[in-house]
């Protein structure tokens, strides 16, 4: 297949591309490099692309530039790209979100909505549910987002889902549950937690602790991306770990596996949900979706990933966003990076 992945030098867009290109796809990648964190991430990232030889990559802004041409013979479109960040998208940065998570989404949308695409692939987030009433969490519970971020990924995923039924535009909204892996966005939980281990520095811990997550390893995520694009289903479905966790239980995991970490403990945020928790089924059904990562398997490997890139990029490594860090390693977006 030839896809169009955008934000495809973020965290989970450079993990989406790699597997694309490993299985074949050739791949027109499209990231605007925003500086929301350090650049040369980003950079890193792209640097393990750029050498394959169906890859390509675009530095263009969704919302300036004519998209035609670039979506012109794609078999699939992933839309991964958008404004990141949960604290950050309260106060007058929400300009931001709505421009880049909502008024981005509906250009993409209307560039696609009369080709002959296969699929187009959004990646949503699972801080659309808010504090859900049940847990697992289905798709059937009501979104109520707690917060601006929230609720402009679900006004994208709304518009994924008008323009599906308005133009029958094969259109797939994927929840996606607390992505981890190598290479997320420093300042994610996990990122920050692991790094904290490795260099003594304090590890801010919003809460008691006792919060939950439903952690999803980024290959399992990516894997499910493209099992979604060849599927005949359209319409939401959630990607989780099928395993939540709280986050004593993650610090205790991340000192077995690296070392102890000196906690910072915090009052908890605005609009942070308790727990969080993937019902699945419908994805499994769907399109055959399994989580097949062990969470310390998936820690160890963000782990050796941290190493590496205190040794090559310690300027890079707690530069983090220019607004306040998430603590709850909520996922956002896709340039997820």
């Amino acid at each position: 297949m030839r896809a169009v992945v955008t934000g495809a030098a973020g965290f989970i867009g450079s993990h989406l591309c790699a597997h694309l290109l490993a299985a074949g796809d050739s791949v027109l990648g499209i990231d605007s490099l925003t500086d929301y964190y350090d650049r040369a991430l980003k950079e890193r990232n792209l640097r393990e692309l750029t050498p394959h030889p169906s890859f390509a990559f675009h530095r263009v802004d969704l919302l300036e530039t004519p998209l035609e041409a670039l979506i012109d013979g794609a078999d699939v479109v992933y839309h991964l790209a958008g404004q990141p960040g949960v604290r950050s998208s309260w106060g007058e940065d929400f300009e931001l979100y709505a421009r880049r998570n909502v008024l981005a989404s509906q250009r993409l949308l209307e560039a696609v909505r009369d080709r002959p695409l296969r699929k187009f692939i959004y990646a949503s987030s699972s801080s659309v549910y808010g504090d859900a009433p049940v847990f697992p969490t289905g798709e059937s519970v009501c979104p109520r987002p707690l917060t601006p971020y929230g609720v402009t990924k679900l006004a994208a995923e709304h518009l994924c889902e008008i323009y599906r039924i308005a133009f029958s535009l094969p259109a797939v909204s994927l929840r996606l549950f607390s992505v981890y892996g190598p290479r997320q966005r420093p300042d994610m939980a996990l990122a920050r937690l692991i790094g904290a281990a490795l260099t003594g520095e304090p590890f801010p811990l919003y809460g008691n602790g006792e919060q939950t997550r439903d952690f999803t390893y980024v290959h399992d995520v990516v894997t499910a991306m493209r099992d979604a694009a060849g599927s005949s289903f359209t319409g939401v479905a959630n990607l989780g770990g099928d395993a939540p966790v709280s986050m004593k239980h993650i610090i205790a995991a991340v000192e077995r596996l690296v070392g102890p970490v000196n906690l910072d403990p915090r009052p908890s945020g605005r609009g942070e949900a308790r727990h969080t928790g993937a019902d699945i089924a419908l994805a499994a059904r769907a399109f055959g979706y399994r989580p097949r990562t062990e969470l310390d398997d998936g820690l160890a490997a963000m782990a050796d990933q941290t190493v590496i890139d205190l040794a090559h990029l310690p300027e890079a490594r707690i530069a983090g966003p220019r607004a306040p860090a998430d603590s709850t390693g909520t996922p956002t977006h896709a340039e997820e990076g």
